[in-house]
C-alpha cells in the first residue's frame, strides 16, 4: 500500500499563513486608514524664550486629542534656517507632511496658528491640498481656519483679551496691542478687532507694524482721551521679534521709545496670545472642525 505523504512542517506553516494573507492585508489597510495626526504649523521663531508658548499650544492640543500624535512646521525659511545653524531641526509644511505620508498617516488634520488668513495662510493652504490624495500617500488632509476667521472669532478673541488686560492698569491707563499688519486683503481683521475692543474698552487699541490701523492713528487717540500711561502687548502669536524689537526696544523707532519721546509712561508686556489658555482654544475649536471633516 503507498504511503500517503506527509507535508514538511515549514510547508504546512507556509501554507497557512498564506491562507491568512487577505485577513492580514484587510486588518493593516483597516489600521492605515485609521492613522490619522495633526500638524501645527506657525510661522515660527528663533528666540528660545517663545518655546514656552508653543509647548503651551502642543499641551492644549494634546489634552484635547488624547490619541493623536502631533507633529510640527514652521512656514518661514529663514527662522527654520537659523535653528538650523542652531542644530534645531524643524520641518517646513512639505516636508513635515511627507514624513507623515511616509510614517503611514493617511488622514492629516493641518492647524494653521497664524493670526488672520492673510499670505502665510494662503500658501498653507496650497500645500495642503497639494498633498492630499497623493497616490501611496495621505489620502485626506483638511486645513484648520487661523485665529481669526468667522465674526465669532473675533468676538471670542476680544473677549479672551479683555479678560486678560494687565492687572496694573488702572482706569485711565491705555492698552495698545502691536498687530503685524499686512497689504493682503485679510488686514481688514485688524480694523475689525479694534472696532470691537472700543465697544467693549475705549481705552483698549490696536495698531499694527506694516498695516492699517498705524501708530499714529492711535497716538492721536491717546492724546484726545489724556492717556498718561500706555502698556504694550503683541497682537502675535508668540512674543517674538517684532515684539521684542519693533514694540518693546530700546531703539528710536521702537513704540516704546516713540511713545516715551511724547510723554508717556510706558510699559511694555512681552506675552504673546498663545500665553493665553482662551485664545488656544480658539485653535483647538478649529482643529476639532477639520477632524470632523477628516472622520466623516
Amino acid at each position: 500500500m503507498m504511503k500517503k505523504y506527509q507535508f514538511p512542517n515549514f510547508c504546512k506553516i507556509g501554507l497557512f499563513l498564506f491562507l491568512l494573507m487577505p485577513s492580514f492585508m484587510a486588518v493593516a489597510h483597516t489600521q492605515k486608514s485609521n492613522k490619522t495626526g495633526i500638524l501645527l504649523v506657525s510661522f515660527g521663531s528663533s528666540y528660545p524664550e517663545t518655546r514656552e508658548s508653543f509647548q503651551h499650544i502642543e499641551d492644549k492640543v494634546k489634552a484635547s486629542f488624547p490619541d493623536r500624535e502631533i507633529r510640527w512646521a514652521f512656514t518661514s525659511k529663514i527662522i527654520r534656517k537659523i535653528l538650523r545653524s542652531r542644530g534645531e531641526l524643524i520641518d517646513s509644511p512639505a516636508e513635515a507632511l511627507a514624513k507623515m505620508g511616509e510614517e503611514g498617516f493617511t488622514k492629516v488634520a493641518v492647524q494653521s496658528l497664524h493670526v488672520i488668513p492673510g499670505e502665510e495662510y494662503e500658501n498653507l493652504k496650497k500645500t495642503v491640498v497639494a498633498f492630499s490624495g497623493i497616490p501611496k500617500g495621505i489620502e485626506v488632509v483638511k486645513l484648520g481656519k487661523p485665529l481669526l476667521f468667522h465674526q465669532k472669532d473675533v468676538e471670542k478673541l476680544g473677549n479672551v483679551l479683555l479678560e486678560n488686560l494687565p492687572k496694573e492698569m488702572l482706569e485711565g491707563d491705555a492698552l495698545v496691542y502691536m498687530g503685524h499688519g499686512t497689504h493682503h486683503s485679510s488686514n481688514i481683521y485688524y480694523p475689525g478687532m479694534q472696532y470691537y475692543l472700543w465697544e467693549k474698552n475705549p481705552n483698549v487699541f490696536l495698531a499694527t507694524v506694516e498695516g492699517y490701523p498705524e501708530l499714529n492713528q492711535v497716538m492721536e487717540k491717546l492724546l484726545k482721551q489724556k492717556i498718561n500711561k500706555v502698556y504694550l502687548l503683541p497682537f502675535m502669536t508668540i512674543a517674538g521679534d517684532h515684539a521684542r524689537n519693533d514694540m518693546a526696544g530700546t531703539e528710536e523707532e521702537s513704540w516704546k521709545s516713540v511713545l516715551e519721546a511724547k510723554g508717556y509712561q510706558v510699559e511694555a508686556v512681552l506675552i504673546g496670545m498663545a500665553d493665553l489658555p482662551g485664545v488656544v482654544q480658539i485653535w483647538i475649536e478649529h482643529l476639532q472642525e477639520s477632524l470632523k471633516e477628516l472622520e466623516a
